[in-house]
């Protein structure tokens, strides 16, 4: 009797083993990265403006009257709602580039927004004022109000991440996000990104040392990054639902074992 628990339990334990084993494929970022490897500095892209992007534009003078340059910097009335990675939501007042590119500042008018940089929108505001001569040494501030960059898939936090600083690698964008389960396929990460109205679908290897220097370390305002599972975790699943009625056979071999010595 003993002879035959033994080998139910052996039987069982190798079923619990089998099931258990995955692959040991690579989830080392950068390999092949040395201690004394010096890479080339991601470039780093300045985003375009798109449409519905929300802006903050600040104009200001040297002059010691603030009333000179009041009128630049009226209220604006689209205010947008939004959430944050920690799920709040958060109000945004700025000015909203239309649907055709456009955007309404007073004293100016309409300005072609769309399509320029905010460095570009920034000379193009300065330089109006100058040859209008409406100030005197004019100040141009401006800021996204809604950079954020989404990332889903095989992470352990899927979330919508607020960028108030304009700034935000891809690597960061992982830790905010929990990091790449042992599931997610570093080597083949989808970067989603939508640029002048077009949507485009780049594939990145985080694996490889090169995304250091890679002008995609860098994320853009409206960026998604989704991250897909690899066949491990499909296998495994598909494992546990195989293995599932082998087991369940076994304990009742065992219960009936158990029965008839009990009698």
């Amino acid at each position: 009797m003993a002879k035959i628990l033994l080998n139910i339990g052996i039987f069982l334990g190798m079923v619990f083993l089998f099931s258990s084993c995955v692959s040991t494929k690579p989830t080392t970022y950068f390999l092949g990265a040395q201690d004394t490897m010096f890479l080339a500095q991601a470039e780093e892209v300045e985003p375009r403006i798109q449409p519905n992007d929300i802006l903050s534009i600040s104009i200001s003078s040297l002059s010691p009257d603030p009333a000179v340059s009041a009128m630049f910097n009226a209220p604006n009335a689209s205010n947008t709602v939004s959430t944050t990675s920690a799920g709040s939501t958060a109000s945004t007042s700025g000015y909203l580039v239309s649907a055709d590119g456009m955007i309404q500042l007073p004293v100016l008018g309409y300005i072609k927004a769309a399509g320029l940089t905010i460095s570009r929108l920034k000379t193009y505001i300065t330089n109006t004022i100058v040859e209008k001569k409406l100030l005197l040494d004019p100040i141009v501030n401006i800021r996204h109000l809604n950079f954020e960059v989404t990332v889903i898939g095989e992470v352990a936090h899927p979330t919508v991440i607020s960028v108030p600083n304009e700034k935000i690698s891809l690597l960061k964008a992982l830790g905010l996000a929990g990091d790449i389960t042992v599931y997610g396929k570093k080597d083949n990460v989808l970067l989603i990104r939508e640029d002048d109205g077009r949507r485009q679908i780049t594939r990145i290897d985080m694996n490889s040392k090169k995304f250091l220097s890679s002008p995609n370390y860098y994320l853009q305002p409206g960026d998604i990054i989704y991250v897909e599972a690899n066949k491990d975790k499909v296998e495994n699943a598909s494992n546990k639902r195989n293995i599932l009625p082998t087991v369940l056979s076994g304990l009742s071999v065992l219960a009936i074992v158990l029965d008839r010595v009990i009698k």
